[in-house]
């Protein structure tokens, strides 16, 4: 099977300028924690959130329109992650993450570039572009809780490997000391509840404004990906889940909504070539299981 784009409308300059300099101060910012790398990040994630904008508005596209994509969808969600962390770090001491941030996107900009995505078209409902914004919220939180998780999970193989004479080191020699575990912890779930709360309204929105009910692909990754994190709030607040057991909870239920959206729409887009009306439904056998 070959990968081709899904589109034949292709970004402009509008786009290309402002993510190619996004890219380029992305790899800036894998230097040292310089002052100037530091503010090559700010300077990318400015031109990150511009190649966005104009591209989700078909900026010098004259009758194009908004339109969207799993490309999109996924630089917007690192874009949302990369403006809370930002603030987070700002007020806390939180650890740096920029290098892992500045190289996942500076790729989803390339991907967006080769997979812009396809118009919108009219909503169908009053209620879906309410629909697409608290999905893409909830997309943005879980993906800040998800950046949290993997932070408790280092932080607690760091003191299982007794780490400590490192950090202390690390301390001395000027670095940002990371935040103490119960309060990273929290913060985690904190961003899991108000994730679960977008979630749950994207759903219902969605339900209102789709005049039939489809068990689509979407649909059943979405509430698979609700459950999960149902049962991880509920297995935290009865149970008492800490540790590993709660984020891998969390990764799991973060993993099927990514395929909720991003997932589906990357195969519908890239494998089958084909337009949003021709998403894929279930049925009782999915079409691309026939191939």
């Amino acid at each position: 099977m070959i990968l081709s784009t899904s589109s034949v409308l292709t970004p402009t300059l509008w786009v290309v300028v402002p993510a190619m300099l996004a890219m380029v101060a992305y790899l800036w910012a894998l230097g040292s924690t310089a002052r100037w790398p530091k503010r090559a990040f700010a300077l990318a994630w400015l031109a990150h959130g511009t190649a966005l904008l104009a591209h989700q508005f078909g900026v010098g596209e004259p009758g194009v329109g908004a339109r969207f994509g799993f490309a999109l969808a996924l630089t917007m969600t690192l874009w949302l992650v990369m403006l809370v962390y930002a603030i987070e770090r700002h007020l806390r001491p939180l650890a740096d993450v920029r290098r892992a941030l500045s190289i996942a996107g500076s790729s989803s900009l390339l991907l967006l570039l080769f997979y812009p995505g396809d118009p919108l078209g009219h909503p169908t409902s009053p209620w879906a572009p309410l629909h697409w914004v608290l999905g893409l919220v909830s997309y943005g939180l879980f993906g800040v809780a998800v950046l949290h998780a993997l932070l408790l999970d280092r932080a607690e193989r760091g003191l299982r490997s007794h780490a400590k004479p490192r950090v202390m080191e690390a301390e001395a020699a000027g670095a940002t000391p990371s935040l103490p575990l119960l309060t990273l912890e929290k913060l985690t779930f904190r961003f899991v509840k108000a994730g679960f709360v977008a979630l749950s309204l994207a759903i219902a929105v969605g339900w209102l404004s789709s005049p039939a009910w489809r068990w689509d692909h979407k649909m059943v990754f979405s509430l698979l990906g609700w459950l999960i994190v149902a049962g991880l709030l509920g297995g935290r607040h009865r149970l008492g889940w800490r540790g590993r057991r709660a984020t891998r909870w969390l990764y799991a239920g973060a993993g099927f909504l990514l395929l909720a959206y991003v997932g589906s729409r990357f195969v519908v887009e890239v494998m089958l070539h084909k337009s949003p009306g021709q998403g894929m439904a279930f049925g009782w056998i999915p079409p691309w299981v026939l191939g």
